[in-house]
């Protein structure tokens, strides 16, 4: 038993339908497969409404996003069979809903001043399924146009590079112990996201110790070897869960990352599971 435990659709910003993943994961071998979109109650509904697809166990998640204002930035963290009837997980789900499609609007009204074969309406299609508008939507449309060099290219990088982005507007996260508490409350399994892509492992070391996730991502493509080598230390000293995940978008992606790439463990899955099963019965 193995899985691909971090994985996205078009219920967020990957470029498939959900129905199509588990077909990827069955070629790939895998009998266990997460689809964990970005602060989406549709993807936890969709993996408890389809427990199985393909021959493929379906694991309901989430990935949240939170800011850490000690170090000011971002984090995100997978969240595992939390209740999908939980009013604190939909109010957070609909509250990065509005404000990701307020400042992806902005951002394509600007678009339209810069290219006038770009209309800000051309991209409203493109979030039927989640209903939320990524920034990787609108550069679908202009690559498709002929107006950029591809998803997260230059052109990416002068419309929304980080901090310097023509046309970039950031949307507010919700507190990290905010997010936390709503992964309590929704009675889920809170593991850390792939620390490296943050700078996240002071973040990893304190909320290990403090008790306050449940697992760690390990087994991660932009994880260094140097923080696998530490999160595989921190797990054995806290008795965290240890997951791994492709962080699968499909072409949505700045180079290729197959889906399955990065794999968890089938006892890891027992023990996700196991607790999850734990909290449910409160």
């Amino acid at each position: 038993m193995t899985g691909d435990l971090h994985t996205h659709s078009t219920f967020s910003d990957g470029s498939l339908k959900a129905d199509i993943l588990p077909r990827l994961a069955a070629r790939a071998e895998l009998t266990q497969l997460a689809i964990s979109d970005h602060d989406s109650v549709r993807a936890v509904r969709y993996g408890y409404e389809h427990p199985e697809a393909e021959g493929v166990r379906l694991i309901p998640a989430t990935e949240l996003t939170a800011f850490d204002p000690v170090r000011g930035r971002r984090v995100h963290l997978l969240c595992y069979w939390p209740d999908p009837e939980s009013a604190a997980l939909a109010a957070h789900c609909d509250g990065m809903a509005a404000r990701r499609n307020a400042a992806c609007a902005q951002s394509a009204r600007e678009l339209e001043q810069i290219y006038p074969q770009f209309k800000a309406r051309d991209v409203l299609e493109r979030m039927e399924d989640g209903g939320v508008l990524f920034k990787s939507a609108i550069m679908q449309v202009l690559c498709e146009y002929g107006l950029a060099d591809g998803i997260y290219k230059e052109t990416y990088q002068e419309l929304f590079g980080t901090g310097r982005g023509r046309v970039l507007h950031e949307p507010a996260y919700e507190n990290l112990d905010q997010v936390l508490e709503t992964i309590r409350a929704a009675r889920g399994v809170a593991v850390l996201a792939h620390p490296s892509v943050y700078k996240s492992m002071e973040l990893a070391r304190e909320l290990a110790a403090e008790g306050r996730i449940d697992g760690v991502e390990i087994d991660h493509p932009r994880n260094t070897e140097e923080d696998k080598k530490e999160l595989h230390a921190l797990a054995r000293a806290h008795g965290l869960i240890v997951t791994g995940g492709s962080d699968f978008h499909g072409r949505n992606a700045g180079r290729a990352r197959p889906l399955g790439m990065c794999r968890t463990a089938g006892e890891e899955i027992a023990r996700l599971e196991a607790l999850a099963q734990k909290r449910r019965q409160r």
